[in-house]
């Protein structure tokens, strides 16, 4: 390029000098606060398919209480209209006071009959804790098929009471009674196989008319002046005299140490278990040879027997005694 050229080309007069570009900052943004959704009005009509229940409880569980609800009341229904006819029933029975024939009719069905209602009571256990206590020259009254056999403790041995003293535990001879015949049979027939070894005595007879002596005319054992131990259970319902029987049963107890044993069952403690009780009472006699609504704290009280100790279970209507003969001034002092 010659210096003619260069002439020609025109210079930037006065250059526009360039505007600073303002920065500007950033402001931090607050933070978003949450708002909760406020219900529009019109609420959206939900699908019947999936609606939920107001109540939250699902449909199927509504249903099954339903159910529930009418077979419990169709039951409950059923069993008053069943207790209102047998108490109709029972109501025009003539039963004898004496019931206890029955038992020879029921004797070979007894165990199977009362199986069921004794384990869920637990009234093994209690036949076990109170028979244990049995020591000496025992007699038990009342029988029947031998539930108790399993929880004799067989054979004399030292050892210590229940208040802690020396003393000579397990039983020396046994003699079971009971008005059944066949009641007797199979008490004997179990106790053989149990302890085949063991001298005992068998007998169907009136508990208020046994003697100590009894057990000599056997001819297996000496006869004891007394028993030291009476056991009875689920027996005072059968007898036709009851007070009578266990006064009796108090002259061959041993006066100082001997105990009468008993658990039965009777009236509750409840108003309204007794009235259950007694519109039932004749049908029951009738059918099982067993009064199951007597008073059996009377019947104790009248004894005349001294009281050790009592308690009850299943709403009163189980009671357990210990007994003895009422102590005189002479035996206390």
């Amino acid at each position: 390029m010659n210096v003619n050229q260069l002439r020609r080309v025109p210079l930037i007069a006065n250059p526009q000098k360039s505007k600073p570009v303002a920065i500007k900052r950033r402001q931090p943004t607050p933070p978003r606060q949450h708002h909760p959704e406020r219900p529009s009005s019109q609420p959206e009509t939900p699908d019947a398919a999936t609606a939920k229940p107001s109540h939250g409880i699902p449909p199927r569980a509504l249903t099954f209480l339903g159910i529930s609800a009418l077979t419990i009341s169709t039951y409950c229904g059923y069993l008053y209209a069943s207790y209102t006819r047998e108490v109709s029933k029972a109501q025009t029975l003539d039963v004898p006071r004496d019931v206890s024939d029955r038992y020879n009719t029921t004797a070979a069905t007894f165990d199977a009959d009362v199986e069921l209602s004794e384990k869920a009571t637990g009234l093994g256990k209690k036949r076990r804790d109170l028979v244990r206590q049995a020591r000496g020259n025992v007699l038990e009254v009342s029988c029947g098929t031998g539930r108790n056999l399993p929880y004799y403790e067989l054979g004399e041995r030292r050892g210590l009471d229940a208040d802690g003293h020396a003393a000579v535990l397990g039983c020396r001879s046994v003699m079971f009674v009971d008005l059944s015949p066949q009641m007797v049979a199979i008490t004997k027939e179990k106790f053989e196989k149990l302890h085949p070894a063991f001298p005992a005595v068998f007998r169907a007879c009136d508990a208020g008319k046994v003697e100590p002596a009894d057990i000599g005319r056997a001819g297996k054992m000496q006869a004891p002046v007394y028993f030291d131990t009476v056991v009875q259970t689920m027996g005072l319902c059968s007898m036709p005299d009851p007070v009578a029987t266990l006064r009796h049963l108090g002259t061959v107890t041993e006066p100082v140490r001997g105990r009468i044993l008993l658990l039965e069952h009777g009236r509750s403690y409840y108003d309204w278990v007794n009235r259950i009780l007694d519109n039932l009472a004749p049908s029951h006699a009738d059918r099982h040879g067993c009064w199951w609504n007597r008073d059996i704290g009377e019947i104790v009280r009248e004894s005349g027997l001294e009281i050790v100790e009592e308690k009850r279970w299943h709403l009163g209507t189980t009671w357990r005694y210990v007994l003895r003969p009422k102590q005189s001034e002479k035996s206390q002092s």
